[in-house]
């Protein structure tokens, strides 16, 4: 048990042994002893004690200690060198012999520092301190950056990035250590006296008062980033840590939407089996669900720990920790890499085949097109709902907006018929393991079309059954319509047509978006175009009053009438028999090659 003393060396506050202080105190005496005659011993000593204490703080560091002890001082002061040898190498010296081609101390042969010059500098001392570094001219790094320049202002962008990172020699230590120079007593006594050979400080005052505008603007702009590095620096240690508070608030934020999102989906989600759990066998979907939570979480979880210690200097997490974690996380790569790979195997060929619907033609050649707004409820569902009971008489209706994540897996497209009757070309596609289970899973695909009069009403998806994979299955309709027939288009089913149609401008009353029309179109030899011409709009502007009305389509509680009298409206019947059908027949087979 040693007793230790608090010291201060230059702002640098040390635990020190009372043996080691004794002999610290001791050293520093004799060199202040020493250089007491000097013109400037206050300058030398004081960079004497800065370079003792980076060396103490460098020893501390690198022994992991709180204390300095005795043998530290002894190895600073044989790197720095006693005065008694250095009072020996200068009275030999001064007695004829030329100068040892050695220095005193063991760190005498210190290796170059990287800072930037300010006595030797045009804007910022890069180029010097580089040509010091490699021990070069100056002026050959002057001329590569000139160059470099050129090219795109490298050689600008470069130099401000070294102007920023690189630090300014400001003691005589650092500036001793840019040139190479020993960092001993011998090193600080030799560079003092080179500085004073050459009058250097008067001169350098000189120079201060009488040097031209150019030059003080030079110094102006590198005083002023040297300040503004300054600035940022110290408002980066704030901003890095706002920073981290945000990620570790945000990974704490994300961990729990997991955790919650999965307890949602596995004790209250019930049968809604949706993307992307419709491509993993429901058996193991829950398995799924939870590899996919820990491979989210254990990632955010381990990012808000290390930014926490970094930032807060707290206790990072354990080793073994670490290893459970690193564990459970491969385990549940493995689980989702084996689902995959099985959902991949089920998708490895496709298959397909299409059918034919002859529709019913109407008198006057005019088709509705609609997106099919009727929901569709399994038995289980219609139980669940009482439909019987509270909805007796009532039309369930759906939207394809929505929060169902089921592919909206349908696309119509609209060609030229050359028969006098509109036909649907249903083509269906699917993917299995091999052919015949693609085609069995296309041939199970359930797809819903109703022709009431001329109303032509779509689903905009296809049907499967609950616990049903998803196997890519998609439906292509063909609808062929006659030549001089028309087409009456909506929003809804706009969206799900391939072929380019502008309703907006097709539109019968465009500047009223909460109640449009329907948008005509005809078909023609070049295919759909507009029926908007002046004897339609002139019929639709024309009141509702005497006998030659022409036929309108008015909207009652989501049905559609047809009015062809002023006193007359016939109310299509919701119970319109189901459009003929041909026989589904297997037309055309397709097999990936």
């Amino acid at each position: 048990m040693n007793k230790t003393i608090i010291i201060n060396i230059n702002g640098t506050v040390f635990h020190i042994e009372e043996q080691a202080y004794e002999l610290l105190k001791e050293y520093m005496t004799d060199v202040k002893r020493h250089f007491f005659n000097s013109a400037d011993s206050l300058e030398i000593t004081t960079d004497i004690e800065n370079r003792i204490a980076e060396m103490f703080t460098e020893i501390l560091a690198r022994e992991a200690r709180q204390a300095i002890i005795d043998q530290d001082v002894a190895a600073v002061i044989e790197q720095m060198g006693s005065v008694k040898d250095f009072e020996s190498a200068e009275q030999e010296t001064a007695g004829g012999f030329s100068e040892p081609n050695f220095t005193m101390g063991a760190g005498a042969n210190s290796h170059r520092r990287l800072f930037r010059d300010p006595e030797d500098h045009l804007i910022g001392g890069v180029c010097a301190g580089i040509a010091n570094y490699f021990d070069i001219k100056a002026v050959w790094v002057r001329l590569f950056f000139a160059v470099s320049f050129l090219f795109a202002g490298t050689g600008a962008m470069v130099y401000i990035i070294l102007w920023i990172i690189v630090p300014k020699a400001l003691t005589r230590a650092d500036k001793m250590a840019m040139k190479g120079e020993p960092l001993d007593l011998q090193g600080f006594k030799r560079n003092f006296e080179a500085e004073m050979s050459t009058v250097g400080g008067h001169l350098n005052n000189l120079r201060n008062e009488a040097r031209p505008l150019a030059f003080q603007t030079r110094d102006f702009i590198s005083d002023f980033f040297h300040h503004l590095t300054t600035f940022f620096g110290s408002a980066g240690k704030i901003l890095i840590k706002l920073l981290g508070i945000a990620i570790i608030l945000a990974c704490i934020g994300g961990s729990i939407a997991i955790v919650v999102f999965l307890f949602a989906t596995m004790v209250f989600g019930g049968n809604h089996f949706s993307v992307p759990d419709s491509f993993f066998n429901y058996t193991y979907i829950n398995q799924v669900r939870v590899a996919f939570a820990l491979l989210a979480i254990i990632p955010l979880t381990m990012l808000g720990i290390v930014i926490s210690s970094a930032v807060f200097n707290t206790t990072s997490i354990n080793r073994s920790a670490g290893y459970t974690l690193l564990i459970i996380w491969i385990s549940s790569l493995g689980v989702l890499l084996y689902h995959g790979s099985r959902v991949a195997a089920e998708f490895r060929d496709s298959a397909g085949f299409t059918q034919t619907i002859n529709l019913k033609p109407t008198a006057n050649q005019v088709y509705y097109l609609e997106l099919n707004e009727t929901r569709y409820l399994t038995h289980e569902d219609s139980t669940r709902l009482d439909v019987k009971a509270r909805f007796n008489n009532m039309v369930l209706t759906d939207d394809d907006d929505n929060d169902d994540l089921e592919p909206n897996s349908m696309r119509l497209n609209i060609e030229k018929s050359d028969v006098p009757y509109p036909v649907l070309i249903e083509e269906f596609t699917s993917r299995g393991s091999d052919y015949e289970e693609a085609l069995s899973n296309a041939r199970n695909t359930r797809y819903i079309f109703a022709q009431q009069d001329s109303v032509l009403k779509f689903d905009y998806k296809l049907r499967r059954l609950d616990h049903k994979m998803w196997h890519g299955e998609e439906v292509k309709l063909t609808l062929r319509i006659p030549l001089k027939a028309t087409i009456m288009v909506n929003d809804k089913i706009n969206r799900y047509i391939n072929n380019s149609m502008n309703l907006w401008d097709c539109s019968p009353n465009p500047e009223n978006r909460n109640n449009r029309t329907y948008s005509p179109f005809v078909m023609t030899k070049e295919g759909l175009q507009c029926k908007l011409d002046s004897a339609v709009i002139a019929a639709q502007e024309q009141p509702t009053q005497g006998n030659n009305v022409p036929d309108t389509v008015i909207m009652i509680q989501g049905k559609r009438n047809t009015q062809t009298a002023p006193d007359t409206i016939y109310i299509d019947s919701t119970e319109a028999p189901a459009p003929e059908r041909k026989p589904v027949v297997i037309r055309k087979y397709r097999k990936k090659q």
